[in-house]
């Protein structure tokens, strides 16, 4: 890294202490009431389901760094730990804002007509129903084990719920049995009979309370008594270097090794025995530096994100249909329209059906050749994969560089490579070292210019409905003939190969973006007009960050968008009169990555896969297009200034934390999602 007077003072929020913050933002939302309730009730489940793989993850590896031994690593390792207690700190104080939000949330259901049941609140009618439904759809997948059997407790699914169930005997004597929840298999909300006016929903949790004397029938047991507890474990894979397994072999066992990680934190119902979690903790293994938290009945509120809708659309989002393009309405084909000129979608606004028949219009084409394709993750019934199968049975020559380390997706890329392979899809399996994020297309045609689609989100049809993503397609000669090169790049890693175009990582990337900062740095010190707009998921790398200082402190106006990871400060520091950062939490979750710079009036627009953390520059295949098409330049930079603009779902990204509303740039209400949805319906708004 450059070393100079700026990066020695420049301030640094740690990413992880950022994360929390995002995290947060979540949360608050969740306490809006102009936020429709079951929305409000989805951002718990988002918050949630954040949460745990924050700690599978991040807090797993400050806990590996932090029991590290040798004076080698006395820096690292005290590091971590003070790191760890300053996160274990926030959650506790932001655990104590969820549960407050959570009871407010209860009570407004219950405003609304909508009550949560336990198993001693059910009418006659619900208890036959609940027994019912228990014998009919539950019971074949409750299978109870008795604590005493358990050797390791952490071997078990930490995605899961447990019961720690207590039963006893007229006599008194106890015996103790623990119930993984069947989620997975039943759901976690059973829709009960309404009781007069009020719709009633009830945990799963409870439902097996109360069917707790059919499980143990026979038994001679008089009482029962239940706690739920769950427990997190490190996720981070350790890949076996044996030279005899292949590939697909090794990220396969790391992935049912990752099942034996160790327990990292508990979080249990506060009125459980003493005796039973000193019991469950040995079991678990945990060490000292663990999190074990009492906490209330109810764990692993992420089940919140597919609470049922009880039919009351008034308390979600008004629907969004996708906006479809005129171009897919007509028989022309898309093929030969892209090779007339640049196209795009931005998802969800626009439907990522024009991606979908893009390829299944190539594989069918008789002047198709071949398909290239970058997969990171794909939907559990990709039209993308069964397009690439549907071209090689064509006779295509089909290429799919698989990421097999996308976490938490190892398992279902796995299985995609395997149904990829069979079809006769060349699979590679990305650079040994780096993962591949970048989302390329390369369509090889005959006698006629070939196409490419450079994107920002994945090829995946579910996220598409969710997260906001530009997908760019294009015949132009030097962007085609460079995404061309990346794939050589991936299947020949370590031949020399420049880029003419592309901003492609880890080899120019990064030094083409502080080009393009200096650039502006030299107008501003000019006097001329000099800005930099950037909409992006994570600012984490520590030389961009103080390359935006340099920035600043030289007097160019620098405007970030930034969702989550935010390591800039921008309160009340000496490099922030000309820097600002906000964040947008909305109904999609903002995901594009977009870049545009003053350039003397200029305006030079880029839109790729990449963030600015030392991941994304250093340690991965990554790739950010120029656009150049005036149009689409024009609703790129609409959709940065859109969400700078935001002063109703953005937020100051400031370092302190605090979270506080953007004024926007305006004292009318302006919500960038809304302006974007219109845009796409054709309804003119001004920025």
């Amino acid at each position: 890294m450059p070393h100079n007077k700026v990066i020695e003072k420049a301030p640094y929020i740690d990413r992880d202490i950022s994360w929390m913050y995002f995290n947060r933002r979540i949360l608050t939302e969740a306490g809006r009431p102009d936020v429709p309730l079951l929305e409000r009730l989805a951002y718990m489940g988002i918050y949630s389901n954040n949460l745990d793989e924050f700690f599978r993850v991040r807090m797993a590896t400050l806990s590996r760094i932090a029991e590290t031994s040798g004076s080698a690593f006395v820096f690292q390792r005290n590091k971590a730990r003070d790191l760890y207690s300053r996160l274990t700190d926030l959650d506790a104080k932001y655990s104590k804002e969820y549960e407050k939000t959570l009871s407010d949330l209860v009570d407004a259901l219950q405003r609304e007509g909508i009550r949560m049941v336990n198993e001693s609140q059910l009418s006659e009618e619900q208890q036959h129903f609940v027994r019912c439904w228990f014998r009919t759809k539950v019971s074949g997948f409750v299978s109870p084990v008795w604590i005493d059997n358990i050797k390791e407790l952490s071997r078990e699914n930490d995605d899961r719920i447990h019961l720690a169930v207590v039963m006893r005997t007229s006599s008194g004597n106890e015996n103790y049995a623990l119930i993984p929840l069947p989620a997975d298999r039943c759901g976690r909300y059973i829709v009960l009979p309404d009781n007069g006016n009020d719709k009633c929903v009830m945990y799963l949790d409870d439902l097996i309370r109360f069917a707790l004397p059919m499980i143990f029938t026979g038994m001679g047991f008089e009482s029962f008594d239940a706690y739920s507890f769950k427990f997190t474990k490190d996720a981070e894979m350790e890949i076996d270097n044996d030279l005899r397994m292949g590939t697909l072999q090794k990220i396969s066992q790391a992935v049912k090794n990752r099942k034996k990680g160790a327990a990292l934190r508990v979080i249990y119902d506060a009125t459980m025995p003493r005796h039973l979690l000193k019991e469950l903790m040995k079991k678990l293994k945990l060490d000292r530096l663990d999190t074990v938290k009492p906490s209330g009945r109810y764990h692993n509120h992420k089940d919140f994100m597919s609470f049922p809708t009880l039919g009351r659309y008034d308390l979600r989002w008004p629907v969004w249909a996708p906006v479809v393009p005129v171009e897919l309405k007509g028989r022309d084909s898309l093929l030969e329209l892209v090779e007339k000129r640049d196209r795009f979608v931005q998802v969800p606004y626009q439907t990522f059906d024009y991606v979908v028949r893009l390829l299944q219009e190539a594989a069918v084409s008789r002047t198709v050749k071949s398909i290239k394709i970058t997969l990171y993750r794909v939907a559990r019934d990709s039209r993308i994969v069964e397009a690439l199968i549907c071209a090689a049975r064509n006779g295509k020559k089909v290429t799919a560089v698989v990421e097999l380390l996308a976490r938490f997706d190892e398992s279902s890329n796995i299985s995609w490579s395997k149904k990829m392979q069979d079809a006769g899809i060349n699979v590679i399996f990305g650079v040994d070292g780096l993962k591949v994020h970048s989302k390329i297309i390369h369509i090889g045609m005959k006698k006629r210019r070939d196409i490419c689609l450079v994107g920002t989100g994945n090829f995946h049809e579910g996220n598409a409905r969710t997260y906001t993503d530009y997908f760019l397609m294009t015949s132009r000669p030097d962007i085609v003939r460079d995404v061309d090169a990346v794939f050589d790049f991936i299947r020949k890693p370590y031949r020399p190969v420049r880029f003419r175009s592309l901003l492609v990582s880890p080899n120019e990337m990064r030094d083409k973006f502080i080009q393009l900062i200096d650039n502006e740095i030299r107008e501003a010190k000019h006097g001329r007009e000099a800005w930099i707009k950037i909409k992006i998921n994570h600012i984490t790398d520590e030389e961009m960050v103080c390359k935006l200082y340099e920035a600043a402190r030289a007097g160019v106006e620098v405007s970030l968008c930034v969702r989550g990871n935010c390591s800039v400060v921008t309160k009340d520091t000496d490099f922030s009169s000309h820097l600002r950062a906000d964040g947008i939490i909305d109904r999609y979750l903002e995901h594009a990555r977009l870049f545009v710079f003053c350039a003397k009036g200029k305006k030079r627009v880029f839109l790729g896969s990449a963030d600015w953390m030392p991941r994304n520059l250093d340690h991965r295949v990554e790739v950010v297009t120029p656009v150049d098409d005036p149009n689409i330049k024009d609703d790129v930079i609409a959709t940065v200034e859109a969400g700078l603009a935001d002063n109703t779902n953005a937020f100051i990204v400031d370092g302190s934390g605090e979270n506080r509303r953007s004024q926007g740039r305006s004292s009318e209400r302006f919500r960038s999602q809304e302006f974007l949805h219109d845009h796409y319906m054709g309804i003119k708004t001004e920025i």
